[in-house]
């Protein structure tokens, strides 16, 4: 029997709410999984995720490989024992940070791309400024695996698919992704045809070395991801090879432009079987979400939350605001009459625009607490939607009423 199963309570269209048991714990479906990149997610702890409605966590391959070494996690008892959650854990494979340090490399190119590139607070590379001047590019790919150099001491350093499970069995989350190629949204056809067929040939290499080990297989399920870039017929490609593997679940991986990315998923979609959990990886945008959940996704993560609330962006239901607008320091209101977040209930918009503004570490830990309880309660809603048959009011009431205005850049 495997670790992880699957089972859809209701469907309205594409969309689905299920249960996805695990060894840890069941997660109700769709959710929003927050991201604890290091075993830990910033500025919350573990007992204030579980008080924000938080379901699971998901950890970073990568970061937790060169920090604190997989072996401590191990000797700890796995992840969610050393970082003291108590719910499903996740692992990713480290491949979107081989897209950090390799193609996105000094570049801030995000998950879902608007032109070329964004404003530094919204990126996703992962790389030290001052080792960029010491080593160049961190990152090089070729059909095997990836070499790269430590964003912290510039140390040689390698992955391969079989490198990739073995860490990953070491952590010990009740599921984790296989080893692929996060290519840039920005790549030509060509190149993003090239990562895809690395991508598959690494996805049966982390397959064969996750089911070679009896014990991991026991107590762990793997995911296999769907590539393509922005190309639908990349997506469909990937998503029939991928589908045909004995995987436990799948995700759907790679970067988008925002134009590109419903018909890059809906290309996708139709192609997984019904029977098993499609997790959306990197996906956090309010509006994103729920069309992830309208085309069939069961869960997402993302780290934009509490990334936007260190620099000081809050959502709200009519749109997010920057809290170091003037307006906001004489604002007492509450942070959103609309939104009730465990935690932040007592906190003014004044308050939290002065804490902000002087750079006190408490403002930031408001914020991404705030945060991440609004995405973990847009993703319930859409879940208890679903459950009573309406979800595509609720969608739709939300996003008409979320983009109104447009989006609050100001910084």
């Amino acid at each position: 029997m495997r670790p992880i199963s699957f089972s859809i309570t209701a469907k309205q269209g594409n969309a689905r709410t299920g249960t996805l048991s695990t060894p840890r714990g069941d997660i109700q479906t769709p959710a929003f999984i927050p991201v604890g990149t290091k075993a830990a997610v910033k500025g919350v702890l573990p007992d204030q995720l579980k008080a924000l409605g938080a379901q699971a966590v998901l950890a970073n391959t990568y970061h937790l490989y060169l920090q604190p070494g997989e072996g401590v996690v191990k000797d700890a008892g796995g992840l969610g024992t050393f970082m003291g959650f108590d719910g499903p854990t996740m692992t990713d494979s480290g491949g979107f940070q081989v897209f950090s340090l390799g193609a996105a490399f000094g570049r801030t190119i995000t998950k879902i791309a608007k032109g070329e590139e964004n404003e530094r607070d919204q990126g996703v590379a992962v790389f030290d400024e001052d080792v960029q001047t010491q080593h160049g590019q961190l990152a090089v790919i070729d059909e095997e695996g990836v070499t790269f150099t430590s964003h912290h001491d510039g140390s040689l350093h390698r992955f391969t698919p079989e490198r990739s499970i073995e860490i990953q069995h070491a952590l010990g989350a009740d599921m984790f992704f296989a080893f692929d190629e996060c290519t840039s949204p920005t790549e030509p056809y060509e190149y993003q045809r090239e990562a895809m067929l690395r991508t598959h040939k690494w996805a049966e290499r982390s397959l064969k070395a996750h089911r070679q080990n009896i014990e991991a297989n026991r107590k762990q399920g793997i995911f296999g991801i769907i590539q393509g870039g922005r190309f639908e017929d990349l997506r469909e490609e990937s998503a029939k090879e991928i589908a045909s593997m004995d995987f436990d679940g799948f995700g759907i991986g790679g970067s988008f432009s925002k134009e590109d990315m419903m018909g890059a998923l809906q290309a996708a979609v139709k192609h997984l079987p019904e029977e098993k959990p499609r997790h959306f990886l990197g996906i956090g945008e309010p509006g994103d979400l729920l069309l992830g959940i309208q085309e069939g996704m069961d869960t997402f993560d993302c780290v934009a939350a509490t990334r936007l609330g260190r620099h000081g962006t809050i959502y709200t239901k009519r749109g997010p605001i920057h809290m170091k607008k003037e307006q906001y320091l004489s604002d007492y209101g509450p942070l959103d009459p609309e939104t009730l977040v465990a935690g932040t209930e007592t906190f003014s918009r004044s308050y939290l625009s002065h804490l902000i503004r002087a750079n006190e570490i408490s403002g930031q830990v408001i914020a991404s607490m705030y945060n991440l309880g609004f995405i973990l309660q847009l993703v319930d809603g859409a879940r208890e939607a679903l459950l009573e048959g309406r979800f595509n009011e609720y969608k739709e009431s939300f996003i008409s009423t979320y983009y109104a205005a447009g989006i609050d850049k100001t910084t």
